[in-house]
């Protein structure tokens, strides 16, 4: 289980450090359903000159068999006269396969998808170069045009008003790349810049922006500066479409994996801020919700460092395989009984702040 679940993450990880490199050598993220759709947001005011837009996309979280959002997000380009391809989903021999997103002069093909802000499903109408200088479209981005002034107006016609995220499979789109497209993936281009790939891990450990919690309408949709979910964040204003869970998917939206030692747990994550209505309730349990996690940390710690020393103590006594098999053993149990015992109290606070929300 720990040889397997130790594959899955490093396939991840080489996943997101390909980001940095070439899109032709990105890893192969292959899944058997398609991801939600696209979730209706407002864009977030550019923060600055040079900045692009990069719009929003559904990633794949294999520790959790989920999908999860990663936010839209303004980022200064690599290089002067290089514009933003998105990623995007395409079915492949009976799966769905993850296309990377890349930098270049011209953009490529990102599967006929309906991003929005400029990315209709084919090229990029929210701006151009000229002149070594970013323009900007106002008609397609927010702009404020008292700090930026290089800027143009034009009407842009949508043919594509769907939000379907992923082309190909069972109710997907069914566009094609032109030529063009595929010359310019074929050209030269880089991947997504440090910046991008800071983001997308700052999604990735956020427990609200699953497709199982937020039911296709995730509560940071979008942000003005690269990972940054603090401030000039925008919430979705609705699913793209009504959200389904497959029925392939792993249970409760929890890790299928056995863990055999504290040290090899993932991160206790952060839960979604309280969203009561009233700011000092939600003080209140903020503080509730941090004196837990500080509580389950400082629990977990305290089993990682009695494992570790059970380790040396067996090193040091050249101990036999069968006394080494019976204490990981009883590692591997204690392991998961305080994942399950903090699983419990998490939950249990939650609902126990959710009744008395409602009061």
């Amino acid at each position: 289980m720990r040889m397997k679940r130790s594959i899955r993450t490093m396939l991840f990880v080489l996943a997101v450090l390909t980001m940095s490199l070439t899109a032709s050598a990105q890893v192969r993220i292959t899944v058997g359903f398609g991801p939600p759709a696209i979730p209706v947001y407002e864009q977030p005011i550019c923060p600055g000159d040079g900045y692009l837009w990069t719009p929003g996309y559904w990633a794949w979280d294999p520790d959790f068999d989920d999908y999860y959002w990663v936010p839209g997000t303004w980022v200064l380009a690599p290089e002067v006269g290089f514009l933003w391809t998105p990623p995007w989903w395409g079915w492949d021999g009976g799966v769905f396969l993850f296309h990377e997103g890349w930098w270049g002069p011209t953009v490529g093909f990102y599967g006929g998808i309906n991003y929005g802000f400029g990315y209709f499903g084919v090229g990029f109408a929210g701006g151009r170069w000229e002149g070594g200088h970013f323009f900007y479209n106002r008609d397609v981005a927010n702009i404020n045009v008292v700090d930026i002034h290089n800027v143009y107006n034009e009407h842009v016609t949508i043919v594509n008003n769907t939000h379907i995220s992923y082309n190909g499979g069972e109710g997907g789109l069914t566009v094609h790349a032109t030529a063009e497209e595929e010359a310019a993936e074929r050209g030269r281009h880089i991947g997504p810049i440090a910046a991008q790939t800071q983001h997308i891990q700052e999604a990735r450990s956020n427990r609200d922006l699953r497709a199982s919690v937020n039911q296709g309408r995730p509560s940071i949709a979008a942000t003005s500066r690269p990972g940054d979910f603090r401030g000039g964040v925008e919430a979705a204003r609705e699913a793209g479409a009504p959200y389904h869970a497959p029925a392939n998917r792993g249970a409760e939206n929890a890790p299928h994996n056995n863990y055999q030692h504290a040290r090899d747990l993932p991160p206790i994550e952060h839960p979604a801020a309280p969203n009561t209505g009233n700011a000092k309730l939600d003080q209140k349990y903020q503080r509730q919700q941090q004196k837990l996690l500080d509580q389950q940390n400082k629990e977990r710690n305290k089993l990682q460092q009695q494992q570790d020393r059970e380790h040396q103590q067996l090193a040091r006594r050249n101990a036999s395989d069968a006394e080494k098999q019976q204490v990981e053993q009883r590692h591997s149990q204690q392991t998961q009984e305080l994942q399950q015992r903090h699983a419990t109290q998490t939950q249990n606070l939650q609902s126990r702040q959710a009744t008395h929300g409602r009061k």
